[in-house]
């Protein structure tokens, strides 16, 4: 691991030469065994079922766990998956979900689908990748994954082969016994065949693949981005760019002594790619504390004991984690922990700061997306953080702010601290085929080669990137993104309702929550409750259900009659922190938000009284979205 603390060591590492001269493994395979080989009897992965700090846990060791993805490789074979094929899977954290990613990826192309979606979500993903083989939970207490999974099969014919995981061998004895007569029945709606996966997988030869692994790159991986309605959009990963995040991080970040506490989920390419693939490059060891990680029973109370148990070095976070465990006191030995890295959401600065003065380290954002197999930028691990900017752009990643028209055509390149496109170009990312429906990468790719991300940012004049906003309209709940349209096609079907505008209202716990102003037919009538009534019966996604509805005499529109969302959010961001202000009986409120060159939409505040500036700052600080004074 070289040291990262600024632009200079970035520019050193891509100075070494071209990054396709790096003789890098070609396959995850090579990847995997270049790993065994080197740190054989160090620990991988380990995971605990409970969250307690004495709680039964299993580890594999970087030998282990080869040969677990050996055996589950030539499984996936057996049953006819070949390069071209696909093994989904429905799986909270657990050893095995690890390895089938892993293996999935050696035989054919994994699809990583995650269990929070409703089956007809799920059902929708594995027949867009064409999935021929779904492991997933065997039916288990507390746990719906399984009941999901066989409704969802129901709905996709062409999945043959089910492989169960059976949690309960986690658990030791006596509680092994209970679960068996606590288990949910779950009737078979469909006609795959249903197999154990872990005593499938022991059939199999340990010390060889039964197959020739692949002789150069291709597809290994489909991840689905986010929450769908309809056809899903589907990202595709190379081996490539999958290494390229590992490589990344083991070669800024990591080291074979480094133990990474990881409470997010795998089927999430911050948790497969980042940390996963830059464990396997460098070593490392990645701990998965219960299936459902920071949403698990206990986490957030035994977490800072978990540190102590592991001697974790760095915390894989989100901002919605990090406000959680500022609710908690550091009650165990953290001397451990270097430092904590925070993506899928902006961190808001009051944040930072409380884990910071708690923890005694500190917070250092990234970006990434699925679009681009992940990584795209970082704030220095050993250099200058910038609080709110997600850090300098990474080896071989070309970041470009630009002024692009709806085709992708480039009007002009933005200069210092100017707000346009993010625009990123990279080993990771897949240039004209980034989406598996060929429809969806149209327009894409600004000059055929830099991916639109959507993002809107800056680079100020030491080399870091800033997002300040998004060209699309995506609502980001704590990291899950949430497609507005579903929220406005859903109220939209109330006879009232004449137009929908849904966007995300700033929240200082999930960052966003989605809210919709509805504006209503003419001589037609509603009530609030009435919309969030109907709203409840026709979204199919909880996390999309809006926090606020709001029924105004007319949206605002443009000129050929779109509605305009930027208005919208100014609306919200008002609402939400006068709101605040007045809870918290301070003197103050939004005189205005204006749109700003370098910040995006900024609050301005007036004082209405006498005031604590203090306080003020204390609680609007909570929030990603920036303010000032008039």
């Amino acid at each position: 691991m070289g040291k990262f603390t600024s632009v200079a060591d970035r520019d050193a590492v891509e100075a070494e030469g071209p990054y396709a001269d790096r003789h890098l493994p070609v396959t995850l395979y090579q990847f995997l065994t270049s790993t065994r080989d080197r740190f054989p009897d160090r620990p991988a992965i380990s995971f605990q079922l409970l969250s307690g700090p004495n709680d039964r846990a299993e580890t594999l060791t970087w030998r282990a766990l080869h040969a677990r993805v050996t055996q589950m490789a030539n499984l996936f074979r057996s049953l006819g998956v070949g390069e071209g094929d696909v093994v989904a899977y429905l799986l909270p954290n657990c050893s095995e979900t690890g390895v089938v990613l892993l293996a999935g990826a050696v035989a054919g192309r994994v699809n990583p689908i995650n269990p929070l979606l409703e089956p007809d979500q799920i059902g929708a993903i594995l027949r867009e990748t064409g999935a021929k083989v779904l492991v997933t939970l065997k039916s288990f207490p507390h746990s719906d994954v399984a009941q999901k999974a066989a409704r969802a099969l129901a709905q996709a014919p062409g999945v043959t082969t089910l492989l169960e995981v059976d949690l309960n061998r986690y658990l030791g004895f006596p509680k092994n016994l209970v679960v068996p007569f606590l288990r949910p029945k779950n009737p078979v709606t469909h006609k795959a065949t249903i197999r154990d996966l872990n005593a499938a997988t022991d059939k199999m030869p340990a010390d060889r693949l039964t197959f020739a692994d692949s002789t150069g790159d291709r597809i290994a991986a489909l991840f689905h981005t986010g929450g769908t309605t309809g056809m899903p959009k589907v990202a595709q990963h190379k081996y490539s760019g999958m290494i390229y995040n590992g490589w990344l991080g083991g070669t800024l970040l990591f080291d074979e002594t480094d133990v990474l506490i990881c409470p997010l989920p795998l089927f999430h390419v911050f948790a497969a790619y980042p940390i996963l693939m830059s464990c396997i490059a460098c070593g490392a060891h990645m701990v998965l504390p219960t299936p459902a990680g920071y949403r698990g029973e206990g986490v957030f109370d035994n977490f800072w004991k978990l540190i102590e148990r592991w001697k974790v070095s760095f915390v894989i976070a989100v901002p919605t984690a990090i406000s959680a465990l500022m609710q908690r006191p550091v009650d165990a030995d953290i001397s451990s922990l270097r430092m904590a890295i925070s993506g899928s959401a902006p961190l808001p600065l009051e944040l930072y700061r409380r884990f910071e003065q708690a923890t005694g380290v500190q917070v250092a954002e990234g970006y990434g997306l699925t679009e681009a197999t992940c990584l795209v930028s970082c704030n220095p691990v050993d250099g200058v953080k910038k609080v709110g900017s997600v850090g300098v752009p990474l080896p071989y990643s070309q970041v470009r702010i630009l002024d692009t028209d709806s085709d992708g055509d480039v009007r002009r390149e933005c200069g210092v601290d100017e707000i346009g496109e993010i625009c990123v170009s990279s080993p990771g990312v897949f240039e004209g085929s980034t989406y598996t429906e060929a429809d969806k990468n149209r327009g894409l790719f600004a000059e055929g080669r830099y991916l639109r991300t959507g993002d809107l940012g800056r680079i100020d004049a030491d080399g870091y990137l800033w997002i300040t906003g998004r060209a699309k309209d995506l609502i980001i709940r704590g990291g899950h993104n949430i497609d507005p349209a579903m929220i406005e096609e859903a109220l939209a079907r109330h006879p009232a309702v004449a137009f929908v505008g849904a966007i995300g209202q700033p929240d200082s716990f999930a960052g966003e929550l989605p809210c919709a102003y509805v504006e209503l037919v003419k001589g037609a009538s509603a009530t609030v409750d009435e919309l969030m009534a109907h709203a409840r019966d026709t979204i199919p996604e909880r996390a999309a259900m809006p926090k606020h509805v709001e029924i105004l005499a007319e949206l605002p529109k443009t000129a050929v009659g779109k509605i305009f969302k930027p208005d919208l959010r100014r609306r919200a961001i008002a609402r939400v922190f006068d709101a605040v202000l007045a809870e918290a009986g301070l003197s103050a409120r939004v005189a205005q938000v204006v749109e700003d060159r370098k910040k995006g939409l900024v609050a301005r505040l007036r004082r209405t009284g006498t005031v604590d500036d203090a306080a003020v700052a204390s609680r609007l600080n909570e929030f990603a979205t920036p303010w000032e004074w008039c």
